[in-house]
């Protein structure tokens, strides 16, 4: 009799389980908006737990459909959530700049008072710019936009340079004995430097010790990790069940780590009235500045929450672009010949130097890396969240506030219209007479309109400079077992190769 029964509540929650998900799977054809078919129980993505590509070509794939039916916009289903993509550029346009007033926000549901990963524990490193959404968010740029300005960065270059040269010894090191160097691992040493020094005023060494205690903590963010992938995934495709569970994102080593960094930093420079010129010290000065005004001023927590996306943004993205962009160039000679051109005849400009200006004003370093940022873009997808109804233009389609809306990067990088031979790495497509060629919105590396990455005249800057640093000292090759096609790793939702990545390396005279 118990077994009769216990059988019976299974069948009965499975099957309820079952229509739920196919309710919610009926959620654009229930509105007659144009949309794709779901393709299986997991709607428009595959299965989380055994696909071979993970999300952001789930996202790719359903915006190829969508452009082939001939749809500039669709409703998918990813599980159970419904998703809205923008698949045309203009409509990209209204989404993320035009009608920014109904996108504000990212979605996720992510608030660092109350971390709904962790049941009602705080997550004090949540409250950074990225998750932040509506007025949180609004005052918050405000207050960091100042500190990203070209003259900022001007000040930081200096810290760039003397970073790259443990670099290049450890590049030389593998290149005097012949052999293959895992450069995704080295160039993480050095962003993790860079950043360290650029946003913390701490000096890393993370070639000298592979395990400082930022390196290794940088490491531990994207390590693989149940809780981090789950949240992932429950982040975008569930977000009730993400707000119901008891899951911490960060675990609480980490968050103690960047917060008492921070904390030393702030009271070691109070104590000795020492000042640098790094992200951190901007804050401070910011902080001078609105006490000054009567404004408020940013607490511990939030400080640090700057602190840590800036240097996990700046550290992953960073070496992520920098190991692709290096991938290419080993596999097109042709394309690291001009470049290394370029990069010498601007440093005989210089005095043999590189310069802040110099970096930033080479015309075909400049394509080298949007075109790397095209093929492998850090962020393979756009996030928004309908703040409240919406009508797009020219439809009878109303999105319902709290429809969550994906820009596929990816699929716009990767669209024949836009980039014929998407697959070839070709850096003149962005040269001055060829970027009007394609219209606006169809290169997104950083986002745009108000919510796009604010650091991104930092990575630009750091990116170029370690490249101009590297090739000009040694020619890169392919490493043995490397093959040009790249495979990705499925479990992030980021661009970045499963395992590592290696080249070899030849000293130029």
């Amino acid at each position: 009799m118990v077994l009769l029964e216990l059988t019976t509540l299974i069948v009965v929650v499975l099957s309820l389980g079952y229509y739920y998900v196919k309710r919610s799977q009926r959620y654009w054809a229930n509105r007659n908006a144009p949309h794709l078919p779901v393709k299986s129980f997991w709607g428009n993505m595959e299965n989380p737990i055994t696909t071979k590509k993970g999300l952001k070509f789930d996202l790719k794939n359903a915006h190829d459909e969508l452009k082939r039916l001939g749809y500039k916009h669709g409703g998918i289903s990813l599980f159970t959530q419904p998703v809205y993509l923008a698949v045309d550029p203009e409509v990209c346009k209204l989404i993320l700049t035009k009608d920014f007033q109904y996108f504000g926000g990212r979605g996720g549901d992510i608030d660092y008072e109350r971390n709904p990963l962790a049941g009602h524990e705080r997550n004090p490193l949540a409250g950074h710019l990225f998750n932040l959404d509506g007025e949180k968010w609004r005052n918050l740029r405000v207050k960091l936009t100042p500190t990203f300005t070209s003259g900022k960065m001007k000040l930081m270059f200096d810290t760039l340079l003397s970073s790259g040269i443990p670099m290049l010894d450890r590049i030389g090191e593998f290149a005097r004995e012949n052999k293959a160097i895992d450069i995704k691992e080295t160039v993480g040493c050095y962003t993790t430097d860079v950043i360290g020094s650029c946003a913390f005023g701490v000096e890393c060494n993370s070639f000298k010790d592979p395990n400082s205690d930022f390196r290794r903590n940088g490491r531990k963010i994207f390590s693989p990790r149940l809780a981090f992938t789950l949240a992932q995934f429950l982040r975008f495709i569930a977000p009730p069940l993400m707000r119901a569970i008891n899951l911490k994102i960060i675990p609480q080593d980490i968050e103690d780590f960047f917060i008492g960094a921070v904390k030393s930093v702030i009271h070691h420079r109070n104590v000795n009235q020492v000042q640098r010129n790094d992200f951190l010290q901007i804050l401070l000065n910011l902080q001078e500045q609105f006490k000054k005004d009567g404004k408020n001023q940013m607490n511990l927590e939030e400080f640090s929450a700057q602190c840590f996306v800036f240097f996990v943004a700046g550290f992953e993205t960073s070496s992520t672009t920098l190991t692709f962009c290096l991938h290419e160039l080993a596999f097109n000679q042709d394309v690291q010949d001009k470049l290394r051109n370029e990069i010498r005849e601007a440093m005989q400009n210089n005095d043999g130097k590189l310069t802040y200006d110099s970096v930033m004003g080479m015309k075909y370093l400049d394509g080298v890396v949007n075109e790397t940022l095209r093929k492998y873009p850090p962020v393979p997808a756009l996030f928004r969240k309908c703040d409240r109804d919406y009508t797009l233009t020219n439809t009878n389609t109303t999105l319902q506030a709290g429809i969550q809306v994906f820009i596929s990067v990816l699929g716009l990088h990767y669209d024949e219209e836009y980039y014929p031979d998407p697959e070839k790495f070709i850096p003149e497509r962005f040269m001055e007479e060829n970027k009007h060629n394609r219209p606006q919105y169809t290169h997104l590396p950083f986002g745009e309109g108000p919510r796009n990455c604010i650091g991104a005249r930092f990575g630009l800057m750091q990116t170029k400079t370690a490249l101009a640093m590297i090739l000009d000292k040694f020619k890169v090759l392919p490493g043995p077992e490397e093959t040009y096609k790249v495979n990705y790793d499925p479990k992030v939702l980021i661009m970045t190769k499963k395992g590592e990545l290696t080249l070899k390396a030849e000293i130029l005279g």
